[in-house]
């Protein structure tokens, strides 16, 4: 029998099924069981591992591929990081955040001590333990539909602040290593600041003067897989500056989202990076999974279970004292404490900096890996068992609030003249109200009235999440693209079924499609003017206020009847929202 052989491409390609392989059929599974995709994640990378069937034998390689993903969600997360967003919630990110981070890092220190480590390496195991897995905690807050909750928010305050401090404490952890690896990586002390401030200032500068007019130039060249390339450059672009210049990738993007979290261009830059982010996002867990020796579990199982123990239950107790502390119910601050007593996925960041500036042992950060893996292994359970045994989660007072700005949530889709006279109701109301438009002139002139409107593709569904859809109470669709319409208005109800759909008609044909796509309520504005007209055209031909205005009622009933018949053989659910324009007198069934 002859035997197979598989050549060097085809083996490439055979790795890249099995990643593929195992994440489809661990991330579902897990998910299913209530475990979170994260878990499914580490579990399938230990699985295909080298300490597992060890089908991959060189896991650090796709760890340090996959370091990609990191930096991804670092510039995403920059984005975030508006300012008029910060200054809402400053107290809680700067003030919650910093007491949270402070108090635990030294709790969490001090037990590395007593465990016999240095302070050096207590420090830097214990600042890794205390930066949560945004990954699981978001996650878990989504499910249960708390991320909008006043309780939600702080959890999410003090998150931000936490993945804020991943950035600091890298280069922390570069001025901690020995004196001889830092001058071997950076050269004398001096020599190296200034290269990693000019590094800085090249960054800031580009963000300032440069990105906008690029993705302006681009977005008039209507070219979207260039958008994409660009959006892709910035951020590797960033982190490659950041690298050479002696400090972290991820900080080189995390810089980068910042500069452009208020371009109008950045819903649009999110929704670029997402898919990438998520894959690559992915691919870190499973080399995360991978890096997992079993060896050393095995052989340390004693010092990595009471490390495990000790440092959730420390962790834990800090979160709920200082949630109590600052005014937080029991139920909040045990669920809070519940939650956030894990560690998270820049822990491996950091041990890995720590590692590599040797200021880390491999045995230590082999130890504290499995330490944090296992921490994050059995916060869904821990937390299956708080909501079944625990005490309540019902929400409190302070968590039964609606956050500033979500309560009145619209999300306007195009902006032009009809878009912009639709803004003034809503805005007469008082609510929050993101817009995107996909002409980068409208973007810029919008500017000009005070208004801020980000260039977008409305018609992709990221676009509309990355925009915000995912909280807003209503989705206004003020474009003039029948197909567009329509796409947006699938997507919104597909995807977005919580908020109401209001979208514009161009004429029949099209208001008889959104009808069929489930819209909640749809203008033809052309027949909305023309029955204006005609009623002033028959006052002008000398009928009485009284006797026009039934005829007016008398043409939009019979339109609204004959639109019926049309979109269902004279059958539909919907007819009521076809009438929805009628006045309260002309209502019928």
């Amino acid at each position: 029998m002859s035997e197979v052989v598989i050549d060097s491409s085809a083996s490439d390609l055979l790795k890249v099924v099995i990643l593929l392989a195992a994440a489809v059929v661990a991330v579902p599974l897990f998910k299913r069981l209530g475990l979170g995709s994260v878990l499914g994640y580490l579990a399938a990378g230990l699985a295909i591992g080298p300490f597992g069937f060890g089908l991959f034998n060189d896991a650090q390689t796709i760890l340090h591929t996959a370091e990609l993903g990191v930096v991804m969600f670092l510039f995403v997360i920059g984005l975030e990081m508006r300012p008029s967003h910060l200054w809402k919630i400053r107290h809680d990110i700067f003030g919650l955040g910093s007491l949270q981070v402070v108090i635990c890092g030294l709790l969490l220190t001090g037990i590395g001590i007593a465990f016999g480590f240095s302070p050096a390496i207590s420090f830097v195991c214990g600042m890794g333990f205390v930066l949560t897995s945004t990954a699981i905690v978001m996650q878990l807050l989504g499910e249960r539909g708390d991320i909008a909750a006043a309780r939600g928010q702080k959890i999410v305050a003090v998150l931000l602040f936490e993945d804020l401090m991943i950035v600091p404490l890298l280069a922390l952890v570069a001025f901690l290593a020995p004196p001889e690896t830092f001058a071997a990586k950076h050269g004398s002390p001096w020599s190296g600041i200034a290269i990693a401030a000019g590094a800085l200032a090249a960054l800031v500068a580009a963000g300032i003067w440069l990105l906008n007019p690029l993705f302006r130039i681009l977005a008039n060249a209507k070219a979207r897989e260039v958008m994409t390339a660009a959006a892709l450059l910035v951020v590797l672009g960033a982190a490659l500056l950041m690298q050479l210049g002696g400090l972290s990738m991820a900080m080189g993007a995390f810089l980068a989202g910042v500069l452009l979290s208020e371009s109008t261009f950045r819903h649009q830059l999110e929704a670029d990076i997402e898919p990438f982010r998520g894959l690559l996002l992915g691919l870190f867990f499973l080399g995360v999974g991978m890096s997992l020796d079993l060896a050393v579990v095995a052989r340390n199982w004693p010092l990595i279970l009471s490390g495990v123990l000790a440092m959730m239950f420390i962790k834990g107790l800090c979160i709920y004292c200082v949630a109590r502390l600052t005014q937080s119910s029991h139920s909040d601050a045990l669920d809070r404490a519940v939650l956030m007593a894990q560690g998270g996925e820049f822990a491996f960041v950091l041990f890995a900096a720590a590692l590599a500036n040797h200021l880390l042992p491999a045995e230590t950060n082999a130890n504290m890996t499995a330490v944090v893996v296992l921490s994050m292994v059995l916060t869904p359970l821990v937390v299956l068992l708080h909501r079944r045994w625990g005490a309540s989660s019902a929400p409190s007072m302070e968590g039964a609030e609606q956050p500033a700005g979500l309560a009145n949530s619209v999300l306007i889709v195009g902006f032009g003249r009809f878009g912009q006279i639709v803004s003034q109701h809503v805005l007469a109301m008082g609510a929050d109200i993101a817009i995107i438009d996909h002409e980068p002139q409208v973007a810029r002139d919008a500017q000009d009235f005070g208004f801020k409107v980000y260039y977008g593709d409305g018609a992709r569904a990221d676009v509309l999440h990355a925009a915000g859809a995912g909280h807003a109470r209503a989705i206004l669709i003020c474009i003039d693209d029948p197909q567009a319409t329509t796409r947006i208005v699938e997507h919104a109800k597909a995807h977005f079924p919580h908020a109401r759909v209001l979208a514009r008609a161009h004429d029949r044909e099209h208001a008889i499609e959104l009808i069929k796509a489930d819209v909640d309520y749809q203008i033809r504005v052309t027949f909305e003017s023309a029955m204006a007209f005609g009623l002033e055209a028959l006052l002008a031909l000398g009928s009485d206020p009284e006797t026009a205005a039934d005829l007016v009622a008398d043409v939009r009933l019979k339109d609204a009847e004959r639109l019926v018949m049309e979109v269902s053989g004279g059958i539909y659910a919907g007819t009521s929202m076809i009438l929805g324009n009628a006045p309260p007198h002309i209502k019928k069934e």
